[in-house]
């Protein structure tokens, strides 16, 4: 169990996301509980994770396969509620057990990618939800679809591969305003008729749940910026 004296402020610093949450969607008219809120755990130990499970988080972004599955097998079979995002990208090596452990998957950015995921759900008969990541910057040094090849490639993850996409996802240009990015994400989002967003993080996730955020991966302002490693 975690040490209550290290985690104490833990349910205090979710409730204070919580409420900001509920306070974004208010003044952008939605309803708070439209918007997903991703506990992303990456660094941290299982303990922190079962202080926020303690204090009823029940979904969870993790970046890297093997982390997750080091962290979160224990955890899942005590707590039948949670569920497990992939946040970060994914190499073709990893596909099985990614879908084994993830609910949904973040990061799909490729076709060879998406074949490998519509292969392994046929294998396992298990579908993880699927989202599209989206280069909103046009950063050469980012992985993600770009703008213009949307259209195309979502044709071919619902077509050919049978995937099952529920929306998009962006992380936007570091020195820039978010808020632009976040609107033509929306914007991307309405045209091809996908209904989930997931963007928005620590420090802009308030301007992302106006543009339409649906899922909003919350790191260090519920965790710490420390880095305590599994």
């Amino acid at each position: 169990m975690p040490d209550p004296s290290e985690y104490a402020e833990l349910a205090a610093s979710l409730e204070r996301i919580r409420s900001r949450i509920t306070e974004a969607a208010s003044t952008s008219r939605r309803d708070a509980n439209a918007v997903t809120l991703v506990a992303v755990s990456k660094t941290h130990p299982a303990a922190a994770v079962q202080a926020a499970l303690a204090a009823g988080q029940k979904v969870f972004g993790e970046n890297r396969v093997q982390e997750a599955e080091c962290k979160f097998t224990g955890l899942r079979d005590t707590n039948p509620g949670l569920r497990l995002h992939l946040i970060g990208p994914l190499q073709t090596n990893k596909v099985r057990d990614a879908v084994r452990l993830f609910d949904a998957i973040h990061s799909v950015d490729r076709p060879k990618l998406a074949a490998a995921l519509a292969d392994e759900m046929r294998r396992q008969d298990k579908r993880p939800a699927c989202f599209v990541e989206v280069n909103i910057g046009h950063e050469p040094q980012k992985s993600g679809i770009a703008p213009h090849d949307l259209d195309a490639f979502l044709v071919s993850c619902k077509e050919q591969y049978g995937l099952p996409v529920s929306g998009l996802m962006c992380v936007p240009p570091a020195q820039a305003g978010a808020a632009p990015y976040f609107r033509q994400l929306a914007d991307l989002a309405r045209r091809c008729r996908v209904s989930c967003l997931s963007m928005g993080m620590s420090g802009d996730f308030e301007a992302a749940i106006q543009a339409g955020a649906t899922h909003v991966r919350v790191g260090s302002s519920i965790f710490g910026s420390r880095e305590i490693l599994a």
